[in-house]
């Protein structure tokens, strides 16, 4: 504990690293005021959180889980009707398009390839392609609200303005943009003037910021009528932490792919050959190198077989898609999961450049012929672990449905075993420890994880 404390005093003795650090937790202030502020054309005090309204009404539970899940991802202010409703997800999603679209098309190629010029221009496609994906999305979440959460016929007093007029629409859908927009600059900030990934950050800020009032529901239930007192919460607790533990095991393991840079006079057979051994390293080929990329794309298209029920409503088959708690939701859910780590692992590892990059500068796999071979071993190498990878990672997506009934009792708080959510949370985490390490240990202190792993690792 005493390491603990001094490391925190080093931490705060660092001019630089203290003004980031301070940068960052008040651009966190204002993304989490600004959560809280409803769009001016509904009166939310007539309401309150509209999920939990859309319940109490009699709406469907299964859809209502559904939609609670995207709002952990802004940490509610989709369900306040806030001005940040769509948060940051529209540019992630446009990341995405830009990342699949550079497969395809040569010009995203080159740029990719240009350093940091090409960089600036790909950020600025993704930005502009971010304003396109929230004009789709916006019309779409204020049609959710009027028609699904709170009709007009019923809640007219819930709006100021009516809700049919362009007057409502037009305005909202300008403050739904610009609130995104602004959601992508707070975390650019934080990314250029503060410590850590600014947009994962925001993502993870809103997430946590339910796991309390999750976490107070959870022990109301259990402590109330029909639950299993304060010995189950603790069990609960332990189990989550193991969880925890299991997710950061799967984010930072690596296989490690031995390599020899062997020296010019060696490549020359010079006269020192039999003295001059080379530079022993390793490739770290990373067990999840897809991360929660599989995890967001298998949650995107879950959205169509919920699509499916309005076809036959009473094919309970295809309304157990629209539950994310259901068999039929997570076995779909799981292996979707498993074929877009191999997709993803696909397209961003670079086995054939990682080959090349290695001959050209005299590195070389021991007992494996530079150039193709070495491709083709990677290759291989990488196929064989991302299938544990992936299935370990699809058993960490189901894991809140598993415990769902049988171990937590609220959806709120099993949601936080597992999933996007957790993994999100674990791999933030990671990163800014890492970049707090590398700021302390150039001022020759010790970083904030010293074990074995972290050593080994990277984090």
């Amino acid at each position: 504990m005493k390491e603990f404390i001094q490391t925190l005093k080093n931490i705060w003795s660092l001019k630089e690293l203290r003004d980031k650090i301070i940068f960052t937790l008040g651009i966190i202030l204002v993304y989490r005021f600004a959560s809280y502020i409803s769009l001016p054309a509904i009166n939310l005090a007539q309401v309150g959180d509209l999920l939990e309204h859309y319940k109490s009404q009699g709406g469907n539970k299964q859809g209502a889980g559904l939609l609670g899940l995207l709002s952990s991802f802004t940490g509610g202010a989709f369900s306040h009707a806030s001005v940040m409703a769509l948060g940051i997800m529209p540019y992630i999603s446009a990341s995405i398009i830009v990342q699949l679209m550079g497969m395809a098309i040569p010009y995203l190629q080159k740029l990719q390839k240009d350093g940091e010029s090409g960089r600036n221009t790909l950020n600025q496609i993704t930005r502009w392609l971010t304003i396109g994906v929230c004009l789709v999305q916006a019309p779409s979440y204020l049609t959710s609200i009027t028609q699904l959460f709170l009709p007009y016929a019923q809640f007219q007093s819930a709006y100021f303005v009516d809700p049919n007029s362009i007057m409502f629409w037009l305005p909202s859908i300008v403050i739904l943009v610009a609130g995104s927009v602004f959601a992508m600059w707070l975390g650019e900030k934080i990314t250029d003037k503060g410590i850590g990934n600014g947009i994962s950050i925001l993502i993870m800020v809103g997430i946590l910021s339910r796991l309390p009032e999750a976490f107070v529901q959870e022990i109301a239930v259990q402590n109330g009528k029909g639950g299993m007192g304060s010995i189950m919460i603790l069990i609960e607790v332990i189990f989550w932490m193991l969880v925890v533990l299991l997710a950061v095991v799967l984010s930072v393991a690596v296989r490690k792919i031995p390599i020899q840079y062997v020296s010019r006079a060696q490549a020359r057979g010079g006269v020192n050959k039999n003295l001059m051994q080379g530079a022993r390293q390793w490739i770290p080929l990373k067990v999840n190198a897809a991360g929660v990329m599989p995890i967001i794309f298998a949650q995107a298209l879950m959205f169509v077989p919920g699509l499916l029920t309005k076809v036959d409503e009473s094919n309970t088959f295809l309304a157990g898609f629209k539950n994310v708690f259901s068999w039929q939701y997570n076995v779909l859910f799981a292996l979707l999961i498993i074929i877009f780590s191999f997709f993803y692992t696909a397209i961003t590892i670079p086995v054939n450049q990682m080959a090349d990059d290695l001959k050209r500068n005299g590195g070389l796999v021991p007992k494996v012929r530079p150039g193709k071979e070495t491709a083709d071993y990677l290759d291989d190498i990488l196929s064989k672990i991302t299938l544990p990878g992936a299935i370990f990672l699809s058993i960490f997506a189901v894991l809140p449905a598993i415990v769902h009934g049988s171990l937590v009792q609220t959806d709120a708080f099993a949601l936080f075993f597992g999933g996007t959510s957790l993994l999100i949370m674990v791999g933030v985490v990671l990163d800014t420890v890492q970049q707090i390490n590398t700021y302390l240990l150039n001022h020759h202190y010790d970083g904030l994880m010293q074990s074995k792993l972290s050593r080994s690792t990277g984090y």
